[in-house]
């Protein structure tokens, strides 16, 4: 890893009001980690624009926040399989027009179809993987620059996963695309260090989510914490509070609260 590590806060709890006023975009918003962080920026103050590309999901999703007593979340689908550059400069003229301001993006969407040698990797699946984890991360916040350097704070949160098991056999196009990831939060914090917008990564411990269980066939899951804990690091680097931690790997794999 060429990011330097740091780690979360013992002493800090986001509070009702962290991202009171702010405007944060999650990605993958249905999928276990994504659906986590919508709730956590929702209870931190934030207006949350969940996207996705199924609809209904974000419905779902979108249903369960109201019923929980959760600020009303914006629903964007966005498929960012097939997304061109329009759709992210689309989705960015909306944010502006609707809201006049964004303050934060969460890159929580992943395609991952398991574990595969690359003598039998599919070619679309690996295609897929680069471009979902990186080539949309990208296009994405690259459609969003202008509105996130035009906030007096902001920030871009990048997930990434452990390298030490990634490097590994079998991990095919989304341990590459991780890798990939990791380059592109050092490249882009080096051309924004001395904006507005802060440029962050994540390294989740293990949690109980699909991608988890795909990937470790057999494991018993419930062993794991769900992606809560994660999601409220992520509010702690949207927050104010997060700029230390600016250009830097959050590296979660010891418990946050050690």
């Amino acid at each position: 890893m060429s990011l330097v590590s740091t780690r979360f806060p013992v002493d800090w709890q986001p509070a009702h009001d962290s991202l009171i006023d702010r405007v944060i975009v999650v990605t993958g918003a249905y999928g276990g980690l994504g659906a986590a962080v919508a709730r956590a920026v929702s209870r931190a103050g934030a207006t949350v624009v969940i996207t996705g590309r199924r609809k209904r999901q974000l419905e779902q999703l979108y249903d369960a926040m109201l019923a929980e007593g959760l600020p009303e979340p914006v629903i964007h689908p966005l498929d960012m399989e097939v997304a061109t550059p329009n759709d992210y400069a689309a989705m960015a003229d909306g944010l502006q027009r609707d809201f006049g301001r964004l303050d934060g993006v969460v890159h929580a969407a992943a395609s991952f179809t398991g574990l595969t040698p690359l003598a039998m990797h599919k070619p679309d699946d690996w295609l897929r993987a680069l471009h979902v984890n990186v080539s949309a991360a990208f296009a994405l916040t690259q459609a969003c620059m202008p509105l996130l350097q035009s906030a007096s704070d902001s920030a871009a949160v990048f997930v990434l996963d452990d390298p030490s098991l990634l490097s590994k056999a079998h991990w095919g196009g989304y341990g590459v695309s991780k890798a990939a990831l990791e380059r592109l939060v050092a490249i882009l914090h080096e051309e924004t260090d001395r904006s507005s917008l802060r440029t962050h990564a994540i390294l989740p411990a293990p949690m109980r989510t699909a991608i988890r269980k795909q990937a470790y066939f057999g494991e018993d899951t419930t062993i794991h914490p769900l992606p809560d804990d994660t999601a409220q690091a992520i509010v702690y680097l949207l927050s104010q509070a997060g700029a230390p931690a600016r250009g830097r790997l959050l590296d979660l794999r010891q418990q946050i609260s050690s």
